[in-house]
């Protein structure tokens, strides 16, 4: 199962947290004409209201909603981590009864006594899809490589709340604790323009059949962007983005990403983070080019109050929809050769081991032909293996390790035979085994044939091996057959038999006639 993706809040405060490693506090850079909050302002602000605020001795913990909420009101499950980044964690379970609306991200710092703490959290919404009686079960959490058990609990829906906006004794969660002090009721939020894009990518535009590229999709943040950014439900958006770009003529080796992480990179000589959404290896199986469509993926992008303050709320949320472009990849045909339909593709070498480095004629000895090396293990075939009286083989016991790492599948596949030799003399394995294999890089058809010699010491079998399977004592009985039937004494019941079924049919026959007159 895929986890819940990794949240990018790719703004300036989270840049600015990073650079800070544990102090951290809530500031907005001016751009644009925005105020700027200064830290004085953030200082007393925590100073003013740190009576609100209980100092946490766990470094992470997990803090579920209140037992009951109308219908028109959000329930949260909160991660926070005390005085460290909040850098991973796994998926918020699914609730009954609810649907997750989204993550925010939140950071906070306190002085008390002079003693400064930090905190940063990360709140999923859950709203109500109906009024009643609700489980939470209980689950266990992933946060920055710490697992936390959380025990689950009964939760309310009523009908629906009407908000009091002037009600002193709402919870300092509803809204900002200066609604009613700066009257910010109605502040005005405007919409900055986003630097990021999502792509599908590949690192090759032609292949031959059966050869290997690797696909990517992927979200792009440049490091200077001032627009904040958010995933939304992206493990359901994913499910059906792969059905419009999995190609069906493909063998697929899927990456499987688990925690969505950014990774520095630059392009067009400009500073991006990347986030890996999708990746994997694909195999054609036959010539048609293979289309990677459109798809949209939908992100949470908040706007940004027009005069920013530290009091009441400083960003809306609203969405919007990427969209990656169309990429195809061209497939080419193989060189001719016999066994052009059956190889393999991919750049392979051979790896083998025998149990022994001297046999007996009737002795069984292991043998080991090991192919490793990059492309589609999962389709490599056994090798055309040749067979005479000489020696004896069996059908090989198969095992294959697969690794997915960077943009490469590479791997080993083990075919491990026993076999058992007839004739004293060398036993020359390369008579015996043979791979045969298409190598891309080079355009070239290449053989892996084994390199050893097996000395073979004893007595011919080769003679006793066709004495076991000789079928001659029988066929030599056939010169005394012939076709007269012979009665022997001891079968006279079988004639008494025959004779008394032979009777039974002359009367019924007898009766069906007189029956008819």
């Amino acid at each position: 199962m895929r986890k819940t993706p990794f949240i990018a809040m790719v703004n300036l405060q989270n840049r600015f947290m990073r650079m800070k490693k544990n102090f951290s506090f809530v500031t907005m850079k001016q751009c644009q004409g925005f105020e700027s909050i200064s830290f004085f302002s953030v200082s007393f602000f925590f100073l003013l209201f740190s009576s609100f605020t209980a100092l946490q001795a766990q470094k992470a913990q997990i803090t579920l909603g209140p037992d009951e909420i109308g219908e028109n009101q959000g329930w949260t499950i909160t991660v926070t981590v005390q005085n460290d980044r909040l850098k991973s964690y796994d998926n918020f379970p699914e609730i009954e009864g609810f649907k997750k609306r989204g993550t925010s991200n939140q950071s906070t710092t306190n002085i008390v006594n002079g003693q400064i703490s930090s905190s940063q959290s990360v709140v999923m919404t859950y709203m109500p899809t109906r009024q009643g009686l609700f489980t939470v079960p209980s689950f266990t959490m992933k946060v920055n490589d710490q697992s936390l058990k959380v025990t689950g609990k009964k939760v309310r829906v009523g009908a629906p709340v009407q908000a009091q906006q002037r009600d002193p004794f709402r919870s300092f969660f509803d809204r900002s604790p200066a609604d009613d002090f700066f009257g910010r009721d109605n502040a005005e939020f405007v919409d900055i323009k986003e630097d990021a894009f999502l792509a599908l990518t590949t690192d090759k535009d032609e292949v031959y059949v059966g050869e290997g590229f690797n696909a990517m999709l992927s979200f792009f943040v440049a490091d200077d962007n001032r627009a904040p950014l958010q995933f939304y439900e992206l493990g359901k958006q994913l499910s059906e983005i792969l059905k419009k770009i999995k190609p069906s003529t493909c063998w697929e080796e899927n990456f499987n990403i688990e925690n969505i992480e950014g990774e520095s990179i630059t392009l067009g000589g400009k500073d991006y983070t990347q986030y890996k959404i999708y990746q994997a290896n694909y195999y054609p199986l036959n010539t048609e080019p293979i289309t990677f469509p459109s798809v949209g993926l939908e992100m949470i992008k908040f706007k940004v109050a027009k005069n920013p303050s530290f009091f009441g709320q400083n960003r809306q949320e609203a969405f919007k929809t990427f969209n990656s472009k169309e990429k195809k990849v061209k497939v080419k045909e193989l060189p001719p050769h016999p066994l052009r339909d059956a190889v393999a593709v991919g750049n392979y070498k051979l790896d083998e081991r025998i149990s022994t480095p001297n046999a007996q004629t009737g002795q069984s000895v292991s043998y080991e032909f090991k192919i490793y090396g990059e492309g589609n293990i999962s389709g490599i075939e056994k090798p055309v293996v040749f067979k005479d009286d000489k020696i004896e083989l069996y059908e090989p016991n198969v095992r294959q390790d697969i690794n997915r790492e960077g943009n490469r599948v590479t791997g080993t596949k083990l075919f491990s035979y026993f076999l058992i030799p007839n004739e004293p003399g060398e036993l020359l394995l390369g008579d015996y085994f043979n791979w045969v294999f298409f190598n891309p890089k080079t355009g070239t058809y290449d053989t892996l044939k084994s390199q050893l010699t097996l000395p073979v010491s004893g007595e011919s079998k080769k003679n006793q091996a066709i004495e076991s399977t000789d079928l001659g004592s029988f066929y030599n009985k056939i010169s005394d057959a012939d076709n007269e039937i012979r009665t022997r004494s001891d079968n006279s019941w079988q004639n008494w038999m025959f004779g008394s079924f032979i009777g039974l049919m002359l009367i019924a026959s007898t009766y069906l006639v007189f029956k008819k007159q």
